[in-house]
């Protein structure tokens, strides 16, 4: 069974003395005592449920209970469905690497760009590399070149501790 965030309070659950109570059909029933709106929702064989208990006066509906959380289950299942969950696939570089390596990597990263992922492309600098930084942004620049047409640079190339890193995202 899916787990709902916040249960309402529902019947015999309900604690205040006075309630302001809406129809099932969204009709305005007024002020009632609690009795009188237990009384009224027995006689259509529906629940009392608390919507709003922090109005003055709460607010109660007279609905089926039962059905407003299969409905309710329903919708958020059917939300979670239609989510698409990205995930950030990375790949990894290195300042002083050579053609074939890097061709390597860009297949990667397209297979990755292909399959509806982002890709984070970093830039590792090891020891005297840390001198050379500048090198990075044109090597990820040719990186992205790789990817005309087929992804966009969400995020330029800017160094994070020892890395330059950058995104690409797929383009719809």
């Amino acid at each position: 069974m899916l787990k709902i965030a916040k249960e309402l309070l529902i019947n015999e659950e309900i604690k205040h003395k006075e309630i302001r109570v809406v129809d099932s059909d969204g009709g305005q029933l007024g002020i009632l005592s609690l009795k009188e709106a237990m009384r009224i929702a027995d006689e259509k064989n529906l629940d009392l449920v608390e919507i709003a208990p922090q109005a003055q006066p709460p607010v109660c509906k007279i609905m089926d209970y039962g059905k407003y959380r299969f409905d309710r289950a329903k919708r958020e299942k059917e939300t979670r469905k239609n989510q698409k969950v990205v995930s950030i696939k990375e790949v990894r570089l290195t300042p002083s690497i050579d053609v074939g390596d890097l061709e390597t990597k860009v297949r990667q990263a397209k297979k990755f760009i292909a399959a509806g992922d982002k890709v984070k492309v970093s830039l590792r600098f090891r020891g005297r590399e840390l001198a050379h930084t500048d090198v990075g942004a044109p090597l990820l620049d040719k990186f992205a070149a790789y990817f005309e047409g087929e992804a966009t640079v969400e995020k330029q190339a800017k160094m994070e501790g020892r890395s330059m890193v950058m995104f690409l995202t797929p383009k719809q």
